[in-house]
């Protein structure tokens, strides 16, 4: 049996994995500060042998030490060790929040992937984010891992600091995959993992977009659209395939070279047209209003995932058409 140790464990990517790892005979140790979640999308776990939940800040040190002597008491008891940073500070407003973003997506990961690799990890995940392509988000076939990348600067936007943030995450993984051991292996097998934008069936959040324009329409059949949704297009990504993402590279070892992965669909939409798609769904005729304008919002994010697939089985399984009805019959419980 291996063991996984997964920060954001509440999460909409952290969640899910804790419920696919533990189907696959996994031991989890999730642990997350509810700062844009709750223990809500994990309760069904609650008493499980195989689960165990903290409710720690990544970026406690305090309460990292405590974490890491409990895992340091364990490690021999389990096969692999794994690590796999789901922490972050997800929603598009608190991206203009520079310091939050730096504590967390940079201090914080960087002292998890150093306690992995003291703990003697043999894998660490670490899931960084689409918007480092910042402005440059798209071009035919979609932007590559391997394309330069043109940020907006801070004079045009401070949300570019999110970006920075977690493109640093990046190096450091690299870094550390790239050393070696005294035996020649390496230091720690690792990656990041850039997704599009992330929905899942039980994900509420009011601010994210799909769940904004359920409950819009629920409510009064309207909904309130930033002046950018008139020309905003992107790729949605349901949460069941993230996660197959994280498990086929953490099951792809030869892929874990300190890489970067895209993870995305081929499905790409104008924000206009997903209300619509929603509320066809829904058996409503949408009002739609704008209001307000978000800074250095790239108009359209297209991702090319050819490497992910080229280097695992992975591909994307679920539609937007499908992942719309299945949190529509979870918005309607």
């Amino acid at each position: 049996m291996n063991l996984f140790i997964i920060s954001g464990a509440s999460g909409m990517t952290g969640s899910e994995l804790c419920n696919r790892i533990i189907e696959g005979g996994g031991h989890v140790i999730g642990f997350d500060n509810f700062f844009a979640s709750d223990y809500s999308s994990l309760e069904h776990l609650t008493g499980h042998p195989d689960f165990e939940f903290y409710q720690m800040d990544l970026t406690n040190r305090e309460q990292m030490n405590r974490l890491s002597r409990e895992i340091r008491a364990r490690r021999n008891d389990f096969q692999k060790l794994i690590y796999i940073n789901c922490a972050a500070v997800v929603h598009t407003e608190h991206f203009y929040h520079v310091n939050s973003t730096f504590q967390t997506n940079v201090v914080g990961m960087k002292n998890f992937l150093d306690d992995a690799i003291l703990m003697g990890a043999d894998i660490f995940i670490n899931c960084s984010t689409s918007e480092v392509y910042s402005m440059q988000s798209y071009k035919e076939g979609g932007v590559r891992e391997d394309d330069y990348l043109s940020m907006a600067t801070a004079e045009h936007s401070q949300r570019t600091s999110y970006a920075a943030g977690k493109l640093l995450t990046e190096f450091f993984m690299k870094d550390a995959a790239s050393q070696k051991k005294s035996n020649g292996e390496p230091l720690i097998l690792g990656c990041s993992i850039r997704f599009a934008n992330v929905y899942a069936d039980k994900e509420k959040y009011p601010k994210h977009i799909i769940p904004h324009i359920i409950n819009s329409l629920r409510k009064d059949g309207k909904v309130v659209l930033l002046e950018n949704a008139k020309q905003t297009r992107r790729t949605f990504l349901h949460n069941i395939d993230s996660c197959n993402g994280v498990l086929e590279l953490i099951n792809s070892p030869e892929a874990l070279d300190g890489s970067v992965y895209n993870i995305a669909t081929e499905e790409e939409v104008s924000i206009l047209e997903l209300v619509k798609k929603i509320a066809d769904a829904m058996g409503v005729i949408p009002k739609i209003e704008f209001s307000g304008v978000r800074a250095s919002d790239p108009p359209r994010r297209y991702l090319s995932t050819e490497k992910i697939r080229s280097r695992t089985h992975w591909k994307p399984t679920v539609t937007l058409e499908e992942g719309i009805q299945r949190c529509l019959r979870v918005f309607d419980k």
